[in-house]
C-alpha cells in the first residue's frame, strides 16, 4: 500500500511512527513549513518533518495545496491512500480524490461531537465523560465525512489537555494501523454522521483562559485542566497575573467570589460562585511552575485576600 502522510505536530508524528513500524510504504510526507517557535523564536521543523527525515522519507512543505504544480506532484506519487492527522492545511477536492482510496483523517473526538480545531480542550471544558478517536473518510466539509472506525476512552477526573492528547495520540496511531488493515481487506464500512448530534470545537483563544470567579468550582477546575499546557488558566492577584496549573473542585460554604478562605502546604482554597477551588500548582510571571508549598515559601498568602478576574490578553508570561 502506497501512502502519502500529511500531518504536523506530535499527535501526527505518533501516527506516522506507527505506520513506519508497521512497514507501510510511505511515498511522501506533507507537513507545514518550518516556523519560528520558543522564546528565541528560532525556526523549527515540525515533529512530523523531524521523524520523516530520520527515516529518510520524502518531505514536502507547501504553503498551500491549491497550487496546480503541487497537485500534479501528489498525483505522481500514485498513492493508494492519504492519511491526514492535524495537518493544518485545507485539502481541496482535487487532492481529496487523488489517492485510490481517498484521504483518511485521524480526528481526536467521537464524531460528530467536537468537529473542528480544539476537540480535546472542548471535551474537557464540557465535562464529557469520554472521548476517543475517529478515523473518517475526508470530504469537502469540516470533519463531516463518513465514520470508518471509532474507539473511545474515558476522560479521567485529573486529565489535562496534555495527558489526554498523549492518550489519544497513542490511540490514534493504533486506530489508523487497524483501519488500513481493514481497508486492504475491504472491511471498512462507511457510516454517515448524524448531523443533529454535531457540535463544533472552536479554536481556543487566550481571552478564554481568564478565570471568572463567579463560575462554579467545577467549571473553573475544568478550565485549569483544559488550558494545561496552553495557554494556562489565569487570574489576577495583587499586582500580577498568575497562572493556575493544577486545582480541584470541592463542596463548601460559599464566600465572596475569588476570596482565599484557607491556606496550607497542600493548597490555597478559594471561594467560587458555587463550591471551593483548591489550587495545588501555580506560576508567577517570569517564574517557573511551583507546587503550593514552594510557592508560599517565597510568596506568603493570607486568608481574606482575593483573586480577581482580569483580561487574559494582557498577560504575556509563560
Amino acid at each position: 500500500m502506497r501512502i502519502i502522510f500529511a500531518g504536523t505536530p506530535v499527535f501526527a508524528a505518533m501516527a506516522l511512527e506507527a505506520l513506519i513500524k508497521s512497514n507501510y510504504q510511505i511515498v511522501a510526507v506533507l507537513t507545514q513549513p518550518d516556523r519560528p517557535a520558543g522564546r528565541g523564536m528560532k525556526t523549527v521543523a515540525s515533529a512530523v518533518k523531524q521523524l520523516a527525515l530520520q527515516n529518510r522519507l520524502t518531505v514536502l512543505q507547501p504553503a498551500s495545496l491549491k497550487v496546480p504544480e503541487i497537485q500534479q506532484q501528489l498525483r505522481m506519487f500514485d498513492a493508494d491512500v492519504m492519511v491526514v492527522a492535524a495537518y493544518g492545511l485545507i485539502l481541496p477536492e482535487s487532492v481529496l480524490v487523488t489517492p485510490r482510496w481517498g484521504c483518511l483523517n485521524i480526528h481526536a473526538s467521537l464524531l460528530p461531537r467536537w468537529r473542528g480545531a480544539a476537540p480535546i480542550q472542548r471535551a474537557i471544558l464540557a465535562g464529557d465523560p469520554e472521548t476517543g478517536i475517529t478515523i473518517m473518510q475526508m470530504n469537502a466539509g469540516l470533519d463531516t465525512g463518513d465514520i470508518l472506525l471509532q474507539q473511545g476512552i474515558p476522560i479521567d477526573a485529573d486529565d489535562t489537555t496534555q495527558s489526554l492528547h498523549d492518550k489519544l495520540g497513542c490511540l490514534g496511531a493504533q486506530s489508523i494501523v487497524e483501519a488500513l488493515e481493514l481497508l486492504q481487506r475491504g472491511g471498512l464500512v462507511p457510516v454517515p454522521q448524524v448531523e443533529t448530534q454535531a457540535c463544533y470545537a472552536v479554536k481556543i483563544s487566550k481571552s478564554e483562559a481568564a478565570i471568572d470567579w463567579q463560575h462554579s468550582a467545577i467549571q473553573i477546575a475544568r478550565k485549569v485542566r483544559a488550558f494545561n499546557p496552553s495557554p494556562g488558566a489565569s487570574t489576577g492577584f495583587r499586582d500580577m497575573q498568575l497562572k493556575i496549573w493544577r486545582a480541584q473542585a470541592e463542596t463548601g460554604e460559599p464566600g465572596k467570589n475569588g476570596e482565599i478562605v484557607a491556606v496550607d502546604r497542600e493548597a490555597i482554597t478559594v471561594a467560587c460562585g458555587n463550591g471551593l477551588l483548591r489550587i495545588r500548582e501555580l506560576q508567577k510571571p517570569g517564574s517557573k511552575r511551583l507546587g503550593v508549598a514552594d510557592f508560599l515559601a517565597g510568596n506568603p498568602v493570607r486568608p481574606g485576600e482575593c483573586f480577581v478576574t482580569t483580561d487574559q490578553s494582557a498577560s504575556q508570561h509563560g
